[in-house]
């Protein structure tokens, strides 16, 4: 495979004197001789020159061609003069955006989902880029789509096993693994990935709803946990406590009380109803 290389053109500025002696050489001939074929020779090598000349700003290319054979790529920037024969093809070198379109696909689970990706890139190789695919920004566009299908098949949308990646949770994990795939994929066309993120996720309408009451039960589920986590550690440590204190001598049996009471209290929905016993527990 052939790699872009770098062509050797003469600076604008130090050709233009050599133009314009031509044409001040055509002009002064038209008084000498009667025969004009002289001045038209010397204008038609004057206008012929003028195709020579080409200016490049700054991230830009030009890729030179010489009868289909390729002679190399200038990309320093400012005017220049180069054979008025060469075809010279303009490539930008700048940093590009492509926000991709949202996909329909299944994630690695089976589960239609909606995914969309952005991807930063540029042009590295002009001579791949030119010649070693046909059309290298429509090339980046379908490969950019191609490894988004394949990332999404590959991971679960949520809900992994343990210490398993998601495209929800492992966000930076998923878009590095975006990146090398992508890179691998667009290498031939010379293009340089420098960045490739999700910028949409979320399951397909059809299932949305179901997925929605999923993840809220599943909130709930922890949220009770975590409620009961910490009131058995609060009844623990009041029993701790009043044991070693001396509060209030308990048996097995007010212990058990106290316990179901503090749990009520601390696990419930709404705010305890306190019932005053005036007797004990054995009357």
């Amino acid at each position: 495979m052939s790699h872009e290389k770098q062509v050797r053109v003469l600076n604008g500025w130090a050709m233009l004197p050599v133009v314009m002696a031509d044409f001040l050489i055509a002009v002064a001939t038209l008084g000498i001789t009667q025969v004009p074929l002289l001045f038209i020779l010397l204008m038609g090598v004057g206008v012929f020159l003028c195709f020579g000349f080409f200016t490049l700003q700054p991230n830009e290319g030009r890729v030179l061609i010489l009868f289909g054979e390729y002679r190399g790529t200038e990309r320093q920037s400012g005017w220049h003069w180069t054979n008025p024969l060469n075809t010279k093809k303009r490539i930008s070198l700048r940093a590009r955006n492509l926000n991709g379109d949202k996909l329909k696909v299944n994630d690695n689970r089976g589960n239609p989902i909606e995914i969309a990706a952005v991807v930063v890139w540029r042009v590295q190789d002009t001579f791949q880029a030119s010649f070693d695919v046909q059309n290298y920004e429509e090339y980046v566009r379908m490969q950019s789509e191609s490894a988004v299908r394949h990332l999404a098949n590959s991971y679960a949308y949520d809900h992994g096993e343990a210490n398993e990646t998601t495209l929800r949770s492992g966000v930076e994990e998923v878009s590095a693994a975006l990146q090398k795939e992508l890179q691998e994929r667009v290498a031939k066309a010379g293009v340089q990935i420098d960045e490739a993120r999700l910028t949409h996720l979320a399951y397909a309408p059809e299932i949305a709803g179901v997925m929605l009451r999923r993840q809220q039960a599943e909130a709930i589920i922890a949220a009770r946990q975590m409620i009961v986590h910490g009131a058995v550690s609060m009844v623990q440590m009041a029993l701790k406590d009043l044991t070693e204190n001396k509060i209030v001598e308990l048996d097995e049996e007010r212990k058990a009380t106290m316990v179901s009471n503090l749990l009520v209290v601390l696990c419930g929905d709404r705010d305890a109803q306190p019932v005053i016993n005036a007797g004990t527990l054995y009357t």
